[in-house]
């Protein structure tokens, strides 16, 4: 892993850059291993093999057991068809390894295998076999429902898994303060540029720099967020943004996903020119705003649960993942020094906006004691707002902060009375 300080840079074995020759060959051996993902194969073949069990309705709302284990005839077809859609994934997984269609269908199999009772061992059922074609006749239709839409995630996802799918949220503003995936809320000392996001799908770079000369907290004033090319759906995109310059456009002049037929699921709307940018990538279950307060750039996901998890054993370093790493994180005794504003004073301001004493509210006081700047209220409140916007268990909106530097856990009801408890017990002794 090299420095998280850099930006990505091509790796070379022996320190010298590849030749012109094995640029070409490695983009041909690119290409060929992306022209072998059958993974629409598979599915078709899936699809084939239950025309005859639907009667009108989906696979997945078959009802009984399954696998020969005291299901009806339905669903025992249902397994089989399952077990033969199982094999032909595994057959194309290393080719398939950055295709999300192919990771959509390795859960969905598993999910219909334990809905409908379906044992892993036992016979297959291959695609039904299509009939000979009448003279004069054109090519034989299914009359089952039209194929999901490759580039819509969330319609996809649910036809297969017969369930909307799962979000995660993730959030950097202010020093920045990092809201990640599991719900960890850090303040960071970083410097230069850090991943938030780096994935099959997404890579999301934030280069910070000082709020002020000597001072260890730093601020974002560059974000690069690249789409990468993904099959039919969109060519790759680069969005980069840096304090006092919002594009309301990707790098090449674009506001979608290119030529492509699903060029349209990538989609970019600024709902405040120079300050507020959003981008939404359908065809990934993504939506991304990028917002511009008091000399900073703050970022907020909502992303499906495939796509964040699909990254290597070398892709560990993202904040949005891991949090800030433990020699980057502010320690308490740091974020209590004083700054350019008594901290009552920062108290007040934020309190007018973040009535609940959580860690958005913290992380205001400490930005607005720091930098001077009251603007950093507004940094917080469209934080938290983003998060009430993205969070798919609102319970776990509020976190609030330990005093022993571990990640912050989400408040519950009980909280408030256990504290109140407390101290009336202290002050009875």
């Amino acid at each position: 892993m090299g420095d998280p300080g850099q930006s990505p840079s091509p790796r070379s074995t022996h320190g010298s850059p590849p030749t012109l020759s094995t640029l070409t060959l490695l983009l041909l051996l690119c290409g060929h291993a992306h022209s072998q993902c059958k993974i629409l194969r598979c599915n078709a073949e899936y699809v084939s093999s239950t025309l005859s069990l639907r009667g009108g309705g989906s696979p997945g709302a078959l009802r009984g057991g399954g696998g020969g284990r005291g299901g009806g005839v339905g669903s025992i077809g249902l397994c089989r068809a399952l077990r033969s859609y199982a094999v032909c994934t595994r057959r194309t997984a290393r080719t398939c390894r950055g295709d999300l269609a192919f990771h959509s269908a390795v859960h969905g199999i598993e999910d219909l295998m334990i809905q409908h009772n379906c044992s892993r061992q036992g016979p297959t059922a291959p695609p039904q076999p299509r009939g000979p074609a009448l003279p004069g006749a054109g090519p034989i239709r299914s009359s089952g429902p039209p194929a999901p839409d490759p580039c819509d995630y969330e319609g996809r996802f649910s036809r297969l898994h017969g369930r909307p799918p799962g979000f995660l949220h993730c959030a950097s503003f202010g020093d920045p303060h990092v809201r990640s995936f599991h719900h960890h809320f850090h303040t960071c000392r970083v410097q230069g540029a850090w991943p938030l996001l780096d994935n099959d799908f997404l890579f999301v770079q934030a280069t910070s720099s000082p709020v002020a000369s000597g001072a260890n907290a730093t601020t974002t004033r560059k974000l690069t967020i690249i789409f990468k090319n993904m099959q039919e759906c969109i060519d790759q995109k680069v969005y980069q943004a840096e304090v006092d310059n919002l594009p309301a456009a990707f790098e090449d002049g674009s506001i979608n996903g290119g030529d492509r037929p699903g060029g349209s699921s990538l989609s970019i709307r600024t709902a405040n020119l120079g300050s507020h940018v959003e981008i939404r990538a359908a065809y990934i279950g993504t939506t991304i705003i990028i917002r511009q307060t008091a000399g900073q750039l703050s970022f907020s996901i909502k992303v499906a649960e495939d796509v964040a998890r699909a990254f290597s054993a070398e892709q560990d370093l993202q904040l949005c993942v891991g949090g800030c790493p433990p020699s980057q994180r502010l320690s308490r005794s740091e974020r209590n020094r004083r700054g350019a504003i008594t901290l009552d004073t920062a108290r007040q301001l934020c309190k007018e906006g973040l009535p609940v004493e959580d860690a958005y509210f913290h992380s205001c006081v400490f930005d607005v004691s720091i930098s001077g700047d009251p603007n950093f209220t507004v940094a917080a409140q469209a934080a938290l707002e983003d998060a009430r916007a993205f969070l798919p268990d609102l319970e776990k909106l509020h976190l609030f902060p330990s005093d022993t530097g571990v990640p912050l856990s989400s408040a519950t009801p009980l909280a408030p009375l256990l504290s109140g408890l407390f101290v009336l017990w202290l002050s009875i002794q």
